[in-house]
Formats: structure tokens, C-alpha cells, sequence
């Protein structure tokens, strides 16, 4: 249905001081922060995890060397979604407008919408990361965040606490503890290290006081800041506005090839008329997918509650 004369009756009047409501700003491109942009030339892209080698052995005197297989250890898929709106004016509509044009403003209203979406498939990754009903599972068949990733060698990784924690200066060393303490698929350890604090907007306050001063907070003893001294989240900290738990909180890692953000076909405008009635017709659309293909390339707490 198109946008007719009836729903703009104050825009063909005139007198008007101002038109608004479709001006609002909107938050940045904030998926960014947390994924890899990659391209895609097909309907679904794979990746898969390969699992290097064990330790190397000694080698006794006239012995013959050993050798080591390296296999699979698990694939990631990700289809791509097509996401697009649209909107038609009359062409009565359109002709009677004494403002500004309807179309330019309602193609600013469209690319928000387009926005609006991408950041909630983005954030949906995180959203649904731990274990629930409905949530998704990914490559080695365990959520985003789990105890138990499993490895080729028969161990696990974790990457994230057995029980929820709140953000606070405790959960965040024991999270760089717990980081430093992840393996390869043969048990080799990775040496990876956090790179990133990602939080809700409620949460941006604790942040700040735990990352961005020099010396312990709530404590009269004078203590450092061990985690601003020692350079344990080098990125500091970024605020997502489209995570749904106020309470969780997450780190990226220096693990790479962790979660993927890749794009298929980006987004694109376009208008045409129908010869017929008149109207215009405004369309948006692009192609992508989000996805995880290695879960060590983040930390994460649901909170405590």
C-alpha cells in the first residue's frame, strides 16, 4: 500500500513550521567491534577448524621419527539472510507536497530501519550465546559460550564462569586467568589474551571504574589497578546498546577467526514509478549472515542474575 494524501494531511497544508520524526540519530555501526567482515560470493560460506599437531616427542638414538596426523575438528556454516523494505508514495501525494521532499525523508527512515536490523542479528550471537531454549549451536555443537567445547585431543575448553558473575574487578581478572589458560585442539597451550571489554549500556558506569583509574576502586589500602597496570584489557571497553541483558558482560580475544560478520550483497537503493497509478516505489536491501567459528574468540557472563 502506498503512502497517500489521507496520511499526510499536515505535510500538504500550508503554514507548517517543521517536520520531524525521521531525523533521529542512530547508534554506529557497533557490530564492528566484536566481528570480522568478510565477503561472500555464494549462498553459505564453511569454515573449517583443523587441529595442528601434538607436542613433539624426543627422538632416542636410532630411532625413527614419529609422525603426527592433523585432522578435522569441526566446520562452521553460515547462511546468508536477505534483509529489505520498501515504501510507495502516491503520486497525488507527492505532488501536493509544499515541504521538503517525502522521498528523501523517507529513505532516511528506511536506511535507520535497514541499520536497525543488522545491529539486532549482530547482537543476537551474543544475546542468545549461553545455553536455553531455542538458543543455537554452533560448529562443535555447543553454544557460543559453554564449559565444555570439546577437543580433538578428549579436553575441553571454557569460555565462560561455571555460574554467572556480575562485572567487577574479581570476575574480570578471573576471566584473563581463565583465558590464558585455553588450548588448541591437541592440548597445546595458545597463549591467548583478551584484547576487549564489550558491555551494555548500564554497565558502562562499573566499566569506567574498572578500567580507567589507576588505582583500586572501593578500597582505602591505596592499591593499583592490577588490570590497568598490567595492560590485561588493552582495548578497554565499547558499549553495545542492543545487548538484552543489562547484567552480562563479554571479552573479545587476540584468538582470531572468531565470530564473522560476512557480507553477501551490501546494501542497496533503489526507486522506480508504476506507470499505471503514479506511485514511486522506494526499495532497500542487502544480504549477509553473523556467525561463530571459533567460540575462543570470546569470553562471556550471563551475570549473576
Amino acid at each position: 500500500m502506498a503512502i497517500s494524501r489521507a496520511q499526510l494531511l499536515k505535510e500538504l497544508l500550508p503554514g507548517l513550521n517543521a517536520l520531524f520524526g525521521l531525523e533521529y540519530q542512530k547508534y554506529a555501526d557497533e557490530h564492528k567491534e566484536f566481528y570480522e567482515q568478510e565477503t561472500s560470493e555464494r549462498s553459505f560460506e564453511e569454515e573449517t577448524k583443523l587441529s595442528g599437531f601434538g607436542a613433539a616427542p624426543v627422538k632416542t638414538e636410532g630411532a625413527s621419527v614419529e609422525y603426527d596426523n592433523a585432522q578435522e575438528a569441526f566446520t562452521a556454516r553460515y547462511t546468508h539472510e536477505t534483509v529489505a523494505m520498501g515504501f510507495a508514495i502516491t503520486e497525488e501525494a507527492s505532488e501536493d507536497n509544499l515541504y521538503d521532499s517525502l522521498g528523501a525523508r523517507y529513505t532516511k527512515a528506511l536506511a535507520r530501519a535497514m541499520a536497525y536490523t543488522k545491529q539486532v542479528k549482530a547482537a543476537a550471537v551474543l544475546n542468545k550465546g549461553f545455553a536455553g531454549t531455542g538458543n543455537p549451536t554452533y560448529g562443535d555443537g555447543k553454544t557460543l559460550f559453554a564449559t565444555d567445547h570439546p577437543l580433538v585431543s578428549g579436553g575441553t575448553n571454557s569460555n565462560r564462569f561455571s555460574t554467572g558473575v556480575d562485572l567487577n574487578e574479581t570476575s574480570l581478572e578471573d576471566a584473563v586467568i581463565q583465558i590464558a589458560a585455553w588450548t588448541d585442539e591437541r592440548g597445546l597451550l595458545i597463549a591467548a589474551k583478551p584484547r576487549k571489554l564489550i558491555i551494555p549500556p548500564a554497565l558502562q558506569f562499573v566499566a569506567t571504574r574498572i578500567l580507567e583509574t589507576q588505582q583500586r576502586t572501593g578500597t582505602a589500602d591505596n592499591d593499583i589497578n592490577a588490570i590497568v597496570n598490567n595492560g590485561s584489557i588493552p582495548e578497554g571497553y565499547t558499549v553495545n546498546h542492543y545487548l538484552t541483558d543489562t547484567n552480562a558482560f563479554f571479552l573479545t580475544t587476540d584468538v582470531p577467526n572468531g565470530l564473522k560478520h560476512f557480507v553477501r550483497a551490501p546494501m542497496a537503493t533503489s526507486m522506480d514509478g508504476d506507470f499505471d497509478t503514479g506511485n514511486v516505489r522506494y526499495k532497500a536491501r542487502e544480504r549477509y549472515s553473523f556467525g561463530v567459528s571459533d567460540p575462543l574468540g570470546m569470553f562471556g557472563s550471563p551475570g549473576a542474575s
